[in-house]
């Protein structure tokens, strides 16, 4: 025995399927982002650039080990930056553009390493022998 006629079964499923899909979606949420000027940055100064660019360097592994082998703490090259002039603190800093950017050259080797592989794979799809002399 049926408590509800066949109609009225699907007429509920339809109704609450679309409510489901359609009508109980989660509303997107947005807010505003804060804006500033175009052109301004959070660096008051050319000194405190050009010691935010000298840190960095300092963080850099080779620059790093360099100091380590002439016996200067990260600690030391610090504070010898902090008293250097303006005019000193900015020249090592155009200087320090000129490091290596990224990792020790291991990206490099690998997709060297990748190539070869890829090479050596589609020749032998294509059925041809190898012969290294």
């Amino acid at each position: 025995m049926r408590c509800f006629p066949r109609r009225l079964c699907f007429w509920t499923a339809l109704l609450l399927a679309a409510h489901l899909l359609l009508l109980d979606a989660a509303p997107a949420v947005a807010g505003l982002a804060p804006s500033r000027r175009s052109g301004t940055t959070g660096v008051e100064s050319v000194r405190a650039a050009d010691m935010i660019v000298l840190q960095r360097a300092l963080e850099h592994r080779v620059v790093a080990q360099k100091l380590k082998d002439y016996g200067v703490t990260p600690e030391e090259a610090r504070s010898r930056l902090a008293s250097l002039s303006d005019q000193d603190l900015h020249q090592l800093a155009s200087m320090a553009h000129g490091l290596p950017s990224g990792g020790d050259g291991l990206g490099a080797v690998v997709t060297l390493l990748v190539i070869v592989i890829l090479v050596i794979v589609v020749v032998k799809l294509l059925n041809k022998d190898i012969v290294i002399k």
